[in-house]
């Protein structure tokens, strides 16, 4: 079984989680993008979605799946997205795809957050793959200043603006043992706006995509 195989079998698997009648939050990214598939498949049992990405409001509406603004929405039975790390407790590094503050915004008004993974993105320690944080364009160089403090290497990613018009430092050399406290350390330096880290609210669910099938945690 591909990657992409394995993909497609927890975007898929994630429908179990979707109650009928219900409006979906859903993320972003090329797991995602086989659950919006697969939502495509029920549509008519849906009222629709609220999307965390341009890209994935897109996709979403391609398929005739009406997309809600989240202003509008007073809760959310499931939030849907993916992660680019993700550790025993839940915790995960998402922003690889450069929208993880609309991301962190749906998951947090959503009751239950559903992870679907293939299994190269599980870990026992986060940081392996490089901690994205949003900042606003004018503090990017006082931010990345703090973040090696930290003891990160951040690194500024070149011709990205996100969907909220920032940008992108994706911090290198991080070995993330208490996610949590990093979280809200990095979210308390002035000019950013989130980071990707997803550890106070992580996931409740993770659908994780192998070759022998769907593992559920």
């Amino acid at each position: 079984m591909t990657q992409d195989e394995m993909k497609k079998a927890a975007g898929w698997a994630a429908l179990e989680f979707v109650t009928p009648g219900s409006i979906v939050g859903v993320g972003t990214g090329s797991t995602v993008n086989h659950f919006i598939d697969a939502l495509g498949s029920i549509k008519e049992q849906i009222k629709g979605a609220v999307s965390s990405s341009e890209a994935s409001t897109v996709r979403l509406q391609e398929l005739g799946i009406p997309v809600f603004d989240l202003n509008d929405i007073n809760e959310l039975d499931v939030y849907v997205d993916g992660a680019d790390e993700i550790d025993g407790t839940m915790a995960m590094i998402k922003g690889g795809g450069a929208a993880l503050t609309r991301e962190k915004i749906v998951a947090a008004v959503a009751s239950q957050f559903v992870c679907i993974v293939d299994g190269t993105k599980t870990v026992d320690v986060l940081g392996t793959f490089p901690l994205p944080v949003e900042v606003i364009p004018m503090a990017r160089e006082y931010v990345a200043r703090e973040l090696t403090r930290l003891g990160g290497k951040p690194v500024y990613r070149q011709g990205v603006v996100t969907d909220n018009g920032n940008h992108i430092l994706d911090v290198h050399g991080l070995r993330i043992t208490e996610p949590k406290a990093l979280e809200s350390r990095i979210n308390a330096i002035v000019g950013v706006v989130t980071n990707g880290l997803f550890a106070n609210r992580g996931a409740d669910a993770l659908l994780i995509g192998t070759a022998e099938g769907v593992v559920r945690k």
